[in-house]
Parts: C-alpha cells; sequence; structure tokens
C-alpha cells in the first residue's frame, strides 16, 4: 500500500474534538512555533468552545467533515465512549493519505484501525499537565505508521512536555502511571500543605512550598540523573529530620500504597478496555 509522505513544512492539523486537551495541545504547538495557528482547524457546536480556538488563531469550521477534508494529519481528541461512533463516521473521508492520530483514553490501536479501514493511526497518551506544558506522552504507532510519521507526532506533542515511545500492550500500565498518576501527586501536594499547617504554618505558605518542593524534587530526578534512592539519601543525614519524617513514610507503607494505586488505575484501564 502507497502511503504519501507528509509535507512537514506546510501540513495542515485538525482535530476532532475540541476540549481541554485538544485545547492544551494546539496552544503548546502554536506557542512553540511548531506549527502556525493559521495551519490548525477543529470544528465544536458550543460557541464558547469556539471562541477558545479563534481567539488564538485557529479555524473553526462547520461540521467534522470539513476538518478531515482540509487536514493532513487528524487527531481524534474525542471522549474514548464516542471515539468509535466518530471514526465510523468519517471513514469514507480516511484515506491513506492522512496521518490518524487518538489521544482517546483505553482504545487499542486494533479497535482503531479497524475502525477507520485505515492503519497509518498513532496512538497517543498524554496527561493532564499538557496544559501547562508539562505532559508526560506515550505513543504507539499503527502497522502503517512510518518512522517518519512517528517523528512529525513527537514533534507535535514534544511541545506539551516530553514523550516516549511504547509498545501498545503497555498503555493500560501507561495510564496507570502517567496518565491517572498527576492525581496521586495531587493528594500528595494536598496532604504535605496540610502537614505544613498542622505544623503550625499559614495555608498559602505551605501550599506553595509543598507545590515548589514537589516539583524541584520531580526537576532534580529527571534533570541529574540520578536514582530517586540516591536522591532521598543525600538529603537523610544520619539521626537528622528527614530521616525521622521517612521513618513515618515507611511505618505506614507509602512506597506500597503509591504502587497499588498504580497497579489498581491499570486494572481497571484493562477492564474499560475490554
Amino acid at each position: 500500500m502507497e502511503l504519501f509522505t507528509i509535507p512537514t513544512d506546510t501540513y495542515k492539523l485538525g482535530f476532532i474534538g475540541a476540549g481541554k486537551m485538544a485545547e492544551s495541545i494546539a496552544r503548546g504547538v502554536v506557542q512553540s512555533g511548531v506549527l502556525p495557528a493559521s495551519r490548525i482547524r477543529t470544528y465544536h457546536t458550543n460557541p464558547v468552545r469556539r471562541k477558545v480556538f479563534e481567539s488564538f488563531g485557529v479555524e473553526v469550521l462547520h461540521r467534522n467533515e470539513d476538518v478531515v477534508e482540509e487536514s493532513d494529519v487528524v487527531i481524534f481528541s474525542v471522549k474514548p465512549q464516542v471515539v468509535k461512533g466518530v471514526v465510523m463516521q468519517l471513514k469514507p473521508l480516511l484515506s491513506k493519505k492522512k496521518l490518524l492520530v487518538s489521544v482517546a483514553a483505553g482504545i487499542k490501536l486494533k479497535d482503531l484501525q479497524e475502525w477507520a479501514g485505515n492503519s497509518r493511526f498513532i496512538r497517543v497518551m498524554p496527561n493532564t499537565p499538557a496544559a501547562v506544558g508539562e505532559a508526560a506522552t506515550v505513543m504507539s504507532l499503527g502497522a502503517s505508521a512510518t518512522e517518519e510519521d512517528g517523528d512529525l507526532i513527537a514533534k507535535l506533542f514534544g511541545s506539551v512536555g516530553k514523550i516516549w515511545k511504547a509498545d501498545d500492550k503497555l498503555f493500560d500500565a501507561i495510564t496507570g502511571l502517567s496518565g491517572s498518576g498527576p492525581a496521586y501527586i495531587y493528594l500528595a501536594i494536598e496532604a504535605l500543605a496540610d502537614g505544613g499547617v498542622a505544623a503550625g504554618l499559614p495555608r498559602d505558605l505551605a501550599l506553595g512550598l509543598a507545590s515548589q518542593t514537589v516539583l524541584g524534587a520531580a526537576s532534580m530526578a529527571s534533570k541529574t540523573g540520578k536514582h530517586p534512592g540516591q536522591l532521598k539519601d543525600d538529603v537523610t543525614s544520619p539521626g537528622g529530620t528527614t530521616i525521622a519524617g521517612v521513618h513515618e513514610l515507611e511505618k505506614s507503607g507509602f512506597r506500597g500504597i503509591l504502587m497499588n494505586a498504580v497497579v489498581a488505575a491499570a486494572k481497571r484501564s484493562r477492564e474499560l478496555s475490554q
């Protein structure tokens, strides 16, 4: 099957679905200079969502069919429960000339390819920090997607964070870790702030310190190349305050709780995708 090369300097990007994730991706792409807003289009019935996209230069068309026809790369960013119907409705327009992408959680590549009648598909799993340009994203290439297609999508989603490539079979585990993970960290930030308040800090100061501490620790883990255990050891001096706190976390099974959360979320992802 002959595939048409996507012209990287002139291609047009279309979003089927104009929700928050599509907005985050589109804004990131425009702000990073990867693509000008004039080469992005979408459609939505809600005038509020239309105005949001128009406010930073995206062309809002009158139908999803128009978006597909005018785009070389089509990103399906609709809710998982409606993605099958949307893809099948647009199937006559989803030619091999177009690179198709899905960010719908829990929807497997084999199903997407079957519904579209097109295996030039890439499954992408971003997470909500895409809204601030700090997403952890993973992608998996369909049967007919080329390395060049993968590079193009990596550049697009790299504009809103970091991106990795993995086999489609790993996506339930990825959902449990990076997809659901921000919620675990929000709980941790809230708990740290509550601890600060319990120790006597004003609420605003406690929350600010907790948020920045998590941000700084994450940056240390990602930028220094050191194992998290080593970074932890670097902070824990003998008989000091930190080891006393770490001891309490260990007594409460802190690490096991986080591991169980990831495994439980991955299990639920598998159940939902059946």
